[in-house]
């Protein structure tokens, strides 16, 4: 049977349903609300907490800033040779705010690999900028062709790095004169501490040692940069700002190239100095240090390992010209000197030799263990006769003698411009105290009279010594800068008597023509006077010097040779050396004047 349902006019009947179509809409109001809150909170949180840091991030991305650094400024000789300039180079630089931070590990160690560079070290250099620094920075100098080929290829790794050009320093004669240009270097942090109240920034290179140090405001110039706005991928959309770079001025010094090539020849191989001057005036014509080093190479990265081998040569940042050694012989200069001005021993002074002097039971003996029996000035300055030195200098006293050595100019710094100069040694009665607890003897001013004992001279200081006897009288003070060679800005008269003066000169010129320093007496060159020595340097070999002017009848150049431990006696050793310097720059003396004529 068929059961018909009544007909309810198409309405089917339901369970109550009464209040749910508001509830889904409160629920969606409520959820709603939460979302609102939630965003707002935290648009809220950008816009008023981290407002500044994301506009300073936005804008970061946007705008960079490209510093330009100066080209520095060249260096000259004399005569206007180039002894320093600038070159291209290609350097790669690292754009901090472009680094993705959870790529950078990557970024990191392909770089290290490419430039062979620790990573350690790249990450120092990010980390000082800071992560959010709009400048590039520099991480390497100097690249390679190789180097620069690679950092193409691997470009799509290494965002945020880029390859550019810069001047970097460049020296064409290699290692000549090296210890008095100096070199140019990234500062340290330790020096960037000590310069940014000066302007420098980081990355900055500056002059580490010599001319390059001591002249560096003058050669620095000032930085420039510009400020481009770039789009995501780094390119540049516009220049916003700019300021150009002001190169570093030149600056002109008064060595002469062609003395010291000559200067470099005579030396060679031998560690010691060989310094040349005008006595005219004090100005340095040459300077010449070994062991030495070549100041290019610190254009680009120094690695442990090429500094390692730089320092196994023997100290070669050591300028040995502006280092005391004992000045042995040539110190009979002040001895003499000392003897006459004293009064007590006049210009006609003759007093016997021996094979040793006694004092204090100590035997101070004569080189050649015989004596030479009655001498004068000029016969013992010939000879170099330690026994007729040793009585002047008992004679007069250790104070007066100290006197003069400091009147000459030792046991103080010459005031050249170089910061690696030496002060050298001229000991007295309150020194030996303070150093040893022992009061100063006549022992101790006997051996000082001969240039033993305590006594340390820097080859340029004996250089300025022997400008006195040769431009009559007047101390000179060393210098490089080429700028003002008036005589009297330079030297300052020692108030000495004109037959002092006169007798040392007589006595120099004797030590060439017949004694010690015989060498030198050759036609070719005009007459020459000087003086050796041989230092005692226990327990190693002895040293040499020698020290000379010429012409000797209106003297215009001085040059003192030094020889560390070379083992030989002044004469024989260190006058050559002086020798093949003179013969340079009196040869190159006549070409000039015969292309004048």
């Amino acid at each position: 049977m068929t059961v018909i349902q009544p007909y309810s006019g198409g309405r089917q009947t339901t369970p109550r349903t009464v209040g749910r179509n508001y509830q889904s809409v409160i629920v969606m109001l409520i959820v709603s609300l939460f979302l609102v809150g939630a965003m707002g909170s935290r648009l809220a949180y950008l816009q008023l907490v981290q407002g500044e840091r994301n506009r300073q991030l936005a804008e970061n991305n946007r705008i960079r800033l490209v510093p330009k650094q100066p080209v520095r400024g060249n260096i000259f000789d004399r005569k206007g040779k180039v002894l320093a300039s600038s070159r291209l180079s290609h350097s790669v630089f690292l754009w901090p705010v472009a680094l993705k931070k959870d790529e950078w590990p990557q970024t990191r160690q392909r770089l290290s690999q490419l430039l062979e560079l620790p990573e350690d070290e790249i990450q120092k250099r990010v980390e000082r900028a800071g992560f959010n620094s709009p400048s590039l920075i520099r991480i390497e100098r100097g690249l390679s062709p190789a180097q620069i080929t690679a950092l193409q290829e691997y470009s799509h790794q290494l965002d945020g790095i880029e390859v550019d050009i810069e001047a970097v320093r460049d020296y064409p004669n290699g290692d000549l004169a090296a210890h008095v240009l100096g070199y140019t270097g990234e500062l340290n942090d330790r020096e960037l501490g000590q310069r940014r109240a000066q302007g420098y920034r980081m990355g900055d290179v500056a002059g580490k040692m010599g001319v390059e140090e001591a002249f560096e405001p003058t050669l620095r110039g000032e930085w420039g940069g510009q400020q481009v706005e770039v789009d995501g991928a780094g390119r540049v959309l516009r220049i916003l700002g700019e300021k150009e770079a002001k190169s570093g001025k030149d600056l002109q010094i008064t060595l002469d190239l062609k003395t010291q090539k000559a200067a470099e020849a005579a030396l060679g191989n031998q560690k010691g100095a060989i310094v040349a001057l005008d006595p005219r005036n004090g100005a340095v014509l040459a300077m010449v240090s070994r062991p030495t080093f070549d100041p290019n190479i610190f254009s680009s990265r120094i690695t442990p390992d090429m500094w390692k081998q730089l320092q196994g040569k023997g100290n070669p940042f050591v300028n040995r010209a502006m280092r005391g050694f004992p000045p042995a012989s040539t110190f009979k200069v002040v001895t003499q000197t000392a003897g006459m001005e004293s009064g007590k021993f006049g210009p006609g002074t003759v007093l016997p030799t021996f094979a040793a002097l006694n004092v204090g039971g100590t035997a101070f003996g004569e080189w050649n263990r015989a004596g030479f029996g009655p001498l004068g000035y000029q016969q013992a300055m010939a000879w170099s006769s330690n026994t007729f030195h040793g009585q002047i200098g008992k004679g007069v006293g250790g104070p007066t003698l100290i006197k003069w050595a400091r009147n000459y100019g030792f046991g103080q710094p010459t005031g050249i411009e170089l910061s690696e100069e030496a002060a050298g040694l001229i000991a007295d009665d309150t020194w030996k105290r303070e150093r040893f607890n022992w009061e100063w003897t006549v022992g101790d001013t006997v051996n000082m009279s001969i240039g033993q004992g305590f006594t340390q001279a820097t080859p340029l200081q004996v250089a300025v010594m022997f400008a006195v006897p040769a431009n009559g009288g007047y101390r000179v003070k060393p210098h490089l800068r080429k700028d003002n060679e008036a005589v009297d800005n330079w030297r300052v008269s020692m108030e000495m008597k004109p037959s002092t003066i006169e007798t040392l000169r007589k006595g120099l010129r004797a030590v060439v023509a017949g004694g010690t320093g015989q060498v030198l007496n050759v036609p070719h060159l005009p007459p020459i006077a000087g003086k050796s020595g041989t230092a005692e340097a226990p327990p190693g070999k002895p040293h040499a010097w020698f020290g000379a002017f010429a012409p000797f009848d209106k003297p215009e150049i001085v040059v003192v040779a030094f020889a560390e431990h070379s083992g030989g006696g002044g004469g024989s050793v260190a006058a050559p050396m002086v020798k093949q310097v003179l013969e340079a720059y009196f040869d190159a003396k006549s070409s000039e004047e015969a292309k004048e004529k």
